[in-house]
């Protein structure tokens, strides 16, 4: 007699018609598709299945995945509270992975720039000298002239 399983996939009938979709459509990424089939394997309340349901080797088997994969997957079955369609679809980030420099507030000042007087010498402004003058005001963080010039496209701001 085996030990009792540690993390029991228990799907509804809506999961489970919503994991067969994804795996029948084709439409979904490769990652969801090997995720919905892996929980439909391990699923305990399947009316079509006999017996007991699989063991994690049998389902890994089935799937065509190796059993660290399904332990992966009844882990994050067990850690998302039963949820099978969070399970099967990717996290979404809630913080880009690196904070943007050019705000509104910076944008604004930038545009502003650009609409002054060119310096002395100097008939109009360039990307360039937009860099340097940047570099020297304050609350504006350092831009490269690349950056300063999509500030500007982005707004169909012109420098002639």
């Amino acid at each position: 007699m085996g030990r009792k399983k540690s993390r029991p996939v228990q799907l509804s009938a809506e999961d489970r018609d919503t994991l067969t979709r994804i795996v029948r459509t084709g439409s979904a990424p490769a990652q969801q598709v090997r995720r919905a089939r892996i929980l439909l394997e391990l699923d305990e309340n399947n009316p079509n299945q006999e017996g007991p349901a699989p063991t994690q080797r049998v389902a890994a088997e089935r799937a065509g995945v190796c059993v660290d994969t399904v332990v992966k997957v009844s882990r994050a079955y067990a850690e998302r509270g039963g949820d099978a369609v969070d399970t099967v679809t990717r996290k979404k980030r809630l913080t880009p992975p690196v904070e943007a420099k050019v705000t509104g507030d910076v944008e604004a000042r930038i545009i502003a720039l650009a609409c002054t007087k060119p310096p002395e010498g100097y008939d109009r402004w360039s990307l360039r000298l937009l860099e340097k003058h940047v570099l020297l005001t304050e609350g504006i963080p350092p831009l490269d002239h690349s950056s300063i010039g999509r500030v500007l496209k982005k707004r169909n701001f012109s420098l002639t």
